[in-house]
């Protein structure tokens, strides 16, 4: 073999060894291109609107890689959905593209419920919508804080600030409607469990103000009220009077500390 290279000039070598490497440089690439199929390209179908399973199951079919990469919540789409896809459709790709798609959720996602207490009943909408929620019912009740939010309330119960809430839900709110002009007695609540002198306060339209609870108060509810503010009589047993949706101070222990004097509620 070496003869063979010996015995002619070097400038014929020269041109064999490139024809050699030109030979395989060529066969190099033509390889290469079958494995990566160079120079093929594919129409990526549009899969908008269609099921993710759908969706997915049409691209493989047509040799496309499938990226699930995100997953959104539009309330006025059906949920499980493709909304956007990317490479957009009909756009033309080489074979082995990877399409990325973004799903519209099958659950809806939770948001925090906000602080509505205080805020005007315009305000409070406001707050709601901004945050994916709907006024549910609006119920007056007197309160010097006319036109203000008292309590928000979700399925019939107080929601707390910062509880989650599914999107959309609907919240209830309880409005204040301003102080009655009637004036009644101011009701005797001595001697009543806290709960019971609650439900009294609420059918006269009275709010609580402060409950001032003695040492050893565990349960609050169940403990009793041995003071309150304002009282039902003056100093001289001249009555007291109130206007509903004014608020009232009570004290309570855990036992009573003095007896309930019946003859003072006729």
């Amino acid at each position: 073999m070496f003869n063979f290279i010996t015995r002619r000039p070097f400038w014929i070598n020269l041109l064999f060894i490139i024809a050699i490497v030109t030979v395989m440089i060529f066969i190099f690439l033509e390889l290469l291109g079958k494995i990566t199929r160079h120079g093929q390209y594919l129409t990526v179908p549009s899969v908008i609107n269609k099921t993710t399973d759908e969706a997915v199951k049409l691209l493989e079919s047509k040799g496309f890689e499938v990226v699930i990469q995100d997953s959104v919540y539009i309330d006025t789409a059906r949920k499980g959905i493709v909304i956007k896809q990317l490479p957009d459709p009909n756009s033309t790709v080489k074979v082995n593209r990877t399409v990325i798609l973004t799903v519209n959720r099958i659950t809806m996602p939770l948001v925090d419920m906000p602080t509505l207490n205080g805020k005007t009943l315009q305000y409070a909408v406001e707050i709601l919508k901004r945050t994916h929620l709907q006024l549910g019912d609006t119920i007056y009740r007197v309160d010097f804080m006319k036109g203000s939010v008292l309590e928000q309330k979700f399925k019939g119960n107080v929601v707390l600030p910062g509880a989650k809430i599914p999107w959309g839900s609907k919240i209830d709110l309880v409005i204040g409607s301003g102080l009655a002009d009637t004036r009644i007695m101011v009701p005797y609540l001595v001697g009543l469990t806290l709960g019971e002198a609650k439900l009294l306060l609420e059918q006269n339209g009275i709010g609580l103000a402060a409950v001032i609870a003695d040492p050893g108060v565990t349960d609050t509810l169940a403990a009793f009220v041995y003071k309150q503010n304002p009282p039902k009589f003056t100093e001289d047993k001249v009555p007291v009077y109130i206007q509903s949706g004014q608020l009232m101070d009570l004290w309570v222990s855990p036992v009573i500390k003095v007896q309930r004097d019946t003859s003072i509620t006729q």
